[in-house]
């Protein structure tokens, strides 16, 4: 969705993207044509590159090292974005970080086209009567680490949400631009700031200016977390987890009800009673459900999670 019908350089090599047929792909290579990123011990072919592997990052996918690129360091010249900065996808379970592919041609200087690697964005359009910056933390949370907010003083409409990198920034802003909230809808977009300053000793700040670089509700701390496999765009099913074995069907839907949300429909995993997956009454019933429910207190240090959900009931 992010990149069918863009450029990979500008004016040229417009990409057209849709499903294949295929329900696998099946690879017996890893070398410049070809590579499974859970496979490390995959050949290389006849007469192909040789590979090296580094465990660096978890992001194997965006930091691949492209053999005909000469140009300036930490760029993907195949999407033309900064690394990290571009749409990406979650690398696959298992994946041991970027793979180098070394060569010994000698390509002449190239020069990519590129965006700004901002983690800042600039959200606008929110009512200064509901919203919070913990409610940002958690709506953008589901999306990227969030690591500071900073509603705008004299314009409570606007705020700052800093991300912990620039590819969990820009997936915020594929997934939550446009979308309504309290009413109004929000824009998203990146920020001229490089970072959110927090306010001086004695400013006064209201509470509006919060840090959360070391919350222990960051979803993607650990780098092998399959949240990274369940990242999507906000819908009107939640999928719960983390439910306790005392807590009912009624106890769910009540909690829900007590929160403006019109339940539509339930239902317990049935491999795992300590998930299931609840409908509201719309997208926008979701969002603010789960901004007022994820990490809600059953008691004894059973803590509620709630994201949203590809599935419905």
């Amino acid at each position: 969705q992010s990149l069918d019908g863009h450029s990979i350089y500008t004016g040229c090599c417009t990409l057209h993207i849709e499903f294949s047929k295929l329900t696998n792909l099946t690879v017996k290579y890893n070398n410049d044509k070809s590579r499974d990123f859970t496979r490390i011990d995959l050949p290389f072919g006849d007469g192909q590159r040789t590979v090296e592997t580094s465990l660096s990052t978890p992001y194997a996918a965006q930091n691949t090292i492209f053999p005909s690129y000469t140009g300036p360091p930490g760029f993907a010249p195949a999407l033309g974005f900064p690394q990290g900065a571009g749409p990406s996808v979650p690398p696959a379970p298992g994946s041991l970080g970027p793979f180098m592919v070394t060569t010994s041609a000698a390509p002449g200087p190239m020069t990519v086209p590129g965006i700004p690697g901002n983690s800042v964005l600039l959200v606008s359009n929110l009512n200064p009567e509901a919203i919070t910056p913990y409610g940002l933390f958690i709506l953008f949370g589901v999306y990227g680490d969030v690591h500071r907010v900073k509603i705008m003083f004299k314009k409570r409409g606007i705020a700052l949400v800093q991300m912990a990198d620039a590819t969990q920034a820009q997936l915020a802003i594929n997934y939550l631009n446009g979308q309504r909230l309290y009413g109004r809808v929000m824009h998203a977009t990146l920020s001229k700031y490089q970072t959110i300053q927090l306010p001086r000793e004695g400013q006064e700040d209201k509470g509006l200016t919060k840090d959360y670089s070391n919350s222990p509700l960051h979803r993607f701390k650990n780098p092998c977390s399959k949240n990274f496999q369940n990242i999507f765009p906000p819908s009107a099913t939640l999928h719960l987890s983390n439910i306790p074995p005392s807590v009912t069907v009624d106890d769910l839907k009540n909690l829900f009800t007590s929160k403006g949300s019109t339940v539509k429909g339930f239902k317990f995993f049935q491999k795992d009673c300590k998930m299931a997956l609840i409908q509201l009454g719309s997208v926008e019933e979701a969002v603010h459900a789960l901004i007022e429910l994820h990490n809600h207190d059953f008691g004894e240090n059973q803590h509620l999670r709630v994201s949203f959900s590809k599935s419905s009931i």
